[in-house]
């Protein structure tokens, strides 16, 4: 199975509320480029994992609603409030492992499916990182989603790339 973790798309830079930055309109380009790089790899999307901030709910929209288009989002996305900018991610690979255990096949039957976290920095690197080889923790650039091959069987992944919106 395929895990995709995705950092938001660009931020606006204001002050107050970190959870309430909206995306700017490169932010929402963003989404929108790596949404359109979903549809091309063709790849069904069981859950889609989304951070409650403003941007990364933003993101996930625009990400979403072209997988709806294309009928490759099974469910609809879902908000889980420990995957914010400092949420921890041994909870977060616990979750997955649970939710991977009791919702999908572990024959690997869904090895042409994934899932996707919509997050931020730096939790998302801690995740690859926590998912995969523990020294594996990449810088991410706005928009940006990492492939993660996960063994559900062994309940360890490996980094397959990197993509960015550029």
């Amino acid at each position: 199975m395929q895990i995709f973790i995705m950092r938001h798309g660009e931020a606006a830079n204001i002050a107050g509320n970190d959870s309430l930055r909206p995306l700017t309109e490169q932010g929402v380009l963003e989404a929108k480029v790596m949404g359109q790089w979903l549809v091309q790899k063709k790849t069904k999307l069981l859950d889609i994992f989304v951070s409650p901030y403003l941007r990364a709910q933003q993101t996930c929209e625009n990400v979403s609603s072209l997988l709806r288009k294309t009928n490759l989002l099974v469910n609809q996305p879902e908000t889980i409030n420990f995957i914010t900018p400092s949420g921890n991610a041994q909870h977060a690979h616990d979750f997955l492992d649970g939710l991977l255990s009791q919702c999908y096949d572990r024959d690997n039957s869904n090895k042409d499916s994934a899932i996707l976290f919509v997050s931020h920095m730096p939790f998302v690197s801690y995740f690859v990182a926590e998912l995969t080889d523990k020294n594996q923790m990449p810088n991410f650039p706005t928009g940006a989603i990492a492939v993660i091959d996960y063994d559900t069987k062994r309940m360890q992944g490996q980094l397959m790339e990197l993509i960015s919106p550029d």
